[in-house]
């Protein structure tokens, strides 16, 4: 898994979700074939699936009566969207890039994840990795122009927590699921390169995915410090 407790941010994402919430819930593996958009996350009540990590928390804030953002007035739910979106549709993508599309990190990463597969199965999806990138955007930019991009996520991220425990003040809130997965995914010591590096420079982001994984994946984090 990346030395993470997933891969996958998103995954992460909700399953930091659900546990903010308090609900119980068991945790299984599936393919993206499987899912009812085709991406993983979903998440599966009796015989209803909903997909995509946005509207299973709407999900939970529906049927759970629980709300991520008690505590923040209008204008403070407005930004933590907006942070949201900085790490999802942008931090997220220089993050695929680097794992994905760096050959040392794709040997030692995504290319596992089709062992036992033909290899002309690997090569396809890496093909389509790399075809998003080029339609999101960020994959038309160099190397150095997608790091430099990234870098500035990571330094707004930095600023706004300052020396806050959580994103928007003294308790977590949704931003929280979503920044401590994509800092996780960021400073993972198991891929190395220049992402890494630009977000190990931001002390407050180490020290922020340390206490997130400590708070919510507490058998994970004391895994790793042994």
């Amino acid at each position: 898994a990346c030395d993470l407790p997933d891969p996958s941010p998103f995954v992460m994402k909700t399953e930091i979700q659900v546990k903010m919430a308090g609900v119980p819930y068991r945790f299984e593996r599936a393919v993206p074939q499987t899912a009812p958009k085709g991406k993983i996350p979903f998440i599966q009540v009796g015989a209803h699936r909903v997909g995509d990590s946005t509207f299973i928390r709407a999900h939970l804030e529906k049927h759970h009566n629980f709300d991520f953002d008690a505590g923040l007035c209008t204008a403070e739910r407005a930004q933590a969207w907006a942070i949201e979106r900085m790490l999802e549709d942008h931090l997220y993508f220089a993050i695929v890039n680097f794992r994905w599309l760096d050959d040392e990190n794709w040997m030692k990463g995504p290319s596992h994840f089709f062992d036992g597969a033909p290899e002309a199965v690997a090569k396809e999806v890496r093909e389509r990795v790399r075809a998003t990138q080029m339609g999101h955007g960020l994959g038309r930019h160099s190397h150095d122009e997608i790091m430099d991009l990234a870098d500035r996520s990571l330094t707004a991220l930095s600023v706004i927590l300052g020396d806050k425990p959580y994103v928007m003040g003294e308790t977590p809130t949704g931003v929280d699921a979503t920044a401590a997965a994509m800092t996780a995914a960021a400073l993972t010591p198991f891929f190395t390169g220049e992402l890494r590096r630009r977000a190990e420079k931001h002390t407050n982001l180490v020290a922020y995915a340390n206490r997130m994984l400590a708070q919510y994946y507490p058998d994970f984090a004391k895994q790793k410090a042994a």
